[in-house]
């Protein structure tokens, strides 16, 4: 039997800002992050949902034998159903229930489990797609928005060069009469 001072609990490794965890059994007097007794698994939490793997049987295993959990370690053992199986089997050595029974409790347990989990990671995955079609629906509403900006701008810009042209044409034309005149009134004005 393992004494009370020995820890399921969680060993930090992984780069800055992006930690990734083993879960392991150590002493309890053991730094964090060093010796532990034996490696059970990993835990990634930049995952959603989070990623829990470990060997289920060496959890259950060490849980018999007296190792405590941590609280976090202690919610994850509960999530994967490994306390849900302690408390089973603990039944089953009690004699309250037969093994058949407990395993068949646990399978009906871990459907349901399954089920929930298949559930929300369907309703993540709806929920980005819709939260992707939002943002890409104001996207589309900005950009035309934009187009109709510059649409009318471009519309401003052509009527000032057309009036521009305009008067330019009407300037041309007036001095070009102006011209005319004055070569027709010169040879008139010289004959008096």
């Amino acid at each position: 039997m393992a004494s009370s001072n020995v820890k399921i609990r969680l060993a930090r490794r992984g780069r800055k800002k992006l930690a990734l965890y083993d879960i392991v059994v150590a002493n309890a007097t053991s730094p964090r992050d060093g010796r532990f007794i034996e490696k059970l698994g990993t835990y990634n939490p930049n995952t959603n949902p989070a990623t829990i793997l470990f060997d289920e049987a060496k959890a259950l295993k060490w849980l018999l034998n007296g190792a405590e959990p941590t609280d976090t370690v202690s919610r994850m053992l509960s999530y994967k159903g490994i306390l849900m199986r302690k408390h089973l089997q603990v039944g089953v050595l009690k004699g309250a229930i037969t093994q058949e029974v407990a395993d068949a409790r646990f399978e009906e347990w871990l459907k349901a489990k399954e089920t929930k989990i298949a559930t929300k990671v369907s309703g993540l995955a709806d929920k980005a797609k819709e939260a992707k079609n939002i943002k890409l629906a104001a996207e589309k509403a900005s950009n035309e928005a934009k187009a109709k900006a510059l649409a009318e701008k471009r519309s401003a810009a052509s009527a000032e060069i057309e009036a521009a042209a305009l008067a330019a044409a009407k300037e041309a034309a007036g001095e070009t009469e102006e011209a005319v005149n004055e070569t027709t009134a010169t040879p008139t004005e010289g004959a008096e």
